[in-house]
């Protein structure tokens, strides 16, 4: 058995390999170009640590496990006594029409939805119980309810700090908590706090591009490719013209901000999450027989040598690395999509952000698992990443793959637009709000979709995971140290909405 546990650029080196032409085309050149970056870009953010027994784990991934088990102790495991009151703020109970903002708090959830409930929770779980087994879904799972502690309190921070522009706009997240609320509450790091939000901000563009638009691209044909008669049918070597297509339809939203971002997700989440579910009911229905044992290889993968890359030790790295693509916890994304939200009281959206990862990881990728694992069809050799997950829902009905296919567009439409407004506001933050620096990136945002259809899944994996986490660093520094501040807010809001100060909005 190996004693490493993750190597991001070379444990789906075969998937590379097995997916080079045997001409060199258009998108060859491209891979040629862009994969040894990646591959570089991989191997540097994820540096491993020795562990007892001759294993070694990625430290970027120890410290986004470490930070939410800290955080759901820290606050009195507020992801599960703030459970209740963040589903009765997201159906508006406690609506402020005419508070600060741009967004309703459900506006606010499903724009930062759209940005985490994408295809890592297609293909990512795949590639989780290709390399871990079906143990990793467990620890998945585990992370993802851990995680909901983490986005309680970098939302929360993210309404503290935000920045009303004069045009009516807000801006929010990590670059503002960085910066201000370090400054504020600890002046002796006020010149800390500004390098770290400039990182951060670097972090976010680069993250965009490889989370937002390379992996959503490029699975996104993968699934039109698999559906279209694969290497020989007439997309095969065109993935640049599907990505130019893919472009066009991202430019259309992206250009209206956030409030157009808000309106098209208010819509298209909800349904698009209905739908994937819809269809996974249906494949569990048809292999209900084989439920049982596939939680219990999902218990037994856990806590047992039979997961891949070390036992128990493998499983738990492999689901915490997948969940943290996922969810996003711990990275401060989401932040800046909950910073527009319409409220006096900041922690109201901390309550609001915990449900992601719930309906993220716990809802959204343990359905996926499930449909891969009753099937069977991770135990063959050949596909991994969506093409694995749409040949499970094929085991039901043969059609099923293509229902699959209009589910992967609109997961991964709604994260690519999301994440393009993420990056335009990181980019608005490091030149001063410019309109033609977030246009220009906007543009960047857009070709860089058409390469992620032209490479190949071993090279985007590495990159968007790499570029994704990476964000992590700065933005953790910074919650660790405001913290005392969160539970000081948490503290005063649950006491003046147990003294009735804070009451529900009326009904009309």
């Amino acid at each position: 058995m190996t004693k490493t546990l993750m190597r991001p650029a070379g444990a789906l080196a075969a998937l590379a390999a097995s997916e080079a032409a045997a001409a060199p085309t258009f998108d060859d050149r491209i891979q040629s170009v862009f994969g040894p970056v990646a591959d570089t870009l991989a191997r540097f953010v994820f540096v491993e640590v020795p562990l007892p027994g001759g294993l070694s784990a990625p430290l970027i991934v120890l410290w986004l496990a470490a930070a939410a088990c800290f955080f759901t102790v820290y606050f009195g495991f507020i992801n599960v006594r703030g459970f209740g009151h963040g589903f009765r703020l997201i159906r508006g109970d406690f609506a402020e029409p005419n508070g600060p903002g741009e967004v309703s708090h459900f506006q606010a959830l499903t724009a930062a939805v759209s940005g985490t409930v994408g295809l890592g929770n297609i293909a990512g779980v795949a590639v989780a119980i290709t390399v871990g087994g079906p143990g990793a879904t467990f620890w998945m799972i585990v992370a993802g309810l851990l995680g909901m502690s983490t986005k309680f309190v970098e939302c929360t921070l993210g309404v503290m700090f935000r920045r009303q522009n004069p045009d009516g706009t807000v801006s929010g997240g990590p670059m503002y908590y960085l910066r201000d609320g370090l400054a504020k509450h600890r002046p002796g790091l006020a010149g800390v706090g500004r390098g770290l939000a400039v990182f951060y901000a670097a972090c976010i563009v680069a993250g965009a591009v490889g989370s937002g638009a390379l992996f959503q691209a490029n699975q996104t044909f993968a699934q039109v490719l698999n559906v279209t008669g694969g290497a020989d049918g007439p997309l095969a070597g065109r993935g640049w013209l599907f990505g130019l297509v893919l472009a066009a339809l991202t430019a259309i939203v992206v250009v209206g901000g956030v409030k157009r971002v808000g309106q098209v997700t208010a819509r298209l989440v909800p349904g698009m999450a209905l739908l994937y579910l819809a269809a996974g009911v249906a494949v569990l229905l048809v292999h209900a027989d084989r439920i049982p044992d596939a939680l219990l290889a999902i218990v037994r993968g856990a806590f047992s040598g039979e997961a891949a890359y070390g036992g128990v030790l493998g499983a738990i790295i492999v689901g915490f690395r997948r969940a943290a693509f996922s969810n996003e916890a711990g990275l401060g994304s989401a932040a800046i999509a909950h910073s527009a939200v319409r409220t006096r009281e900041p922690v109201t959206e901390g309550f609001v952000a915990l449900w992601e990862p719930f309906i993220d990881t716990v809802v959204i990728c343990t359905m996926t698992a499930l449909i891969i694992i009753v099937s069977g069809e991770y135990l063959q050799p050949g596909p991994d990443g969506v093409a694995l997950t749409s040949d499970a829902f094929a085991s039901v009905f043969a059609w099923f793959p293509y229902v699959l296919t209009v589910v992967v567009f609109l997961f991964a439409y709604s994260t690519m637009i999301t994440w393009a407004y993420y990056g335009s506001k990181a980019i608005g933050y490091l030149t001063g709000e410019s309109t033609l620096a977030q246009n220009l990136f906007k543009l960047a945002f857009l070709a860089m979709t058409v390469v992620g259809c032209s490479m190949q899944l071993g090279s985007i994996v590495g990159i968007a995971d790499a570029l994704l986490l990476l964000m992590s660093v700065p933005n953790l520094i910074g919650v660790y140290l405001l913290m005392p501040v969160v539970r000081r807010e948490l503290e005063s809001y649950l006491a003046r909405l147990r003294s009735g100060e804070i009451r529900p909005a009326a009904r009309p």
